[in-house]
């Protein structure tokens, strides 16, 4: 597959899950909390699915995707944190863009 379509895929996924994360925060309504969910589990599906097709086959001598891994599994579960108020909807998005800016740090700079 076409590298740049697959980034472009991956981009996409993260921004979707991102949106998710917002919607569920700004939800009114079980309704619309669980379309968002919907759009934040199908969009962190598509931006694994196309993270490890980049990758094609993981390299063993290096651990920065082994963290980004860690980092998306951290923004995945914020819905949950949202639902049960572990913490402000404020820092939640916070911790998470901040998280996502990390993730894409590793995936440019490949540090290590």
């Amino acid at each position: 597959m076409d590298p740049f379509l697959l980034k472009t895929l991956h981009i996409v996924g993260a921004l979707g899950a991102f949106a998710g994360i917002g919607a569920i925060i700004a939800a009114a309504d079980d309704k619309h909390r669980k379309l968002a969910g919907a759009l934040h589990g199908i969009s962190l599906l598509v931006l694994l699915l196309m993270g490890f097709a980049m990758l094609k086959k993981p390299p063993m001598d290096q651990h920065w995707w082994q963290v980004k891994l860690v980092i998306w599994l951290f923004i995945g579960a914020a819905p949950a944190f949202a639902k049960r108020k572990v913490l402000p909807a404020g820092a939640l998005v916070g911790i998470c863009l901040a998280l996502g800016a990390t993730a894409a740090y590793l995936a440019l700079a490949k540090p290590f």
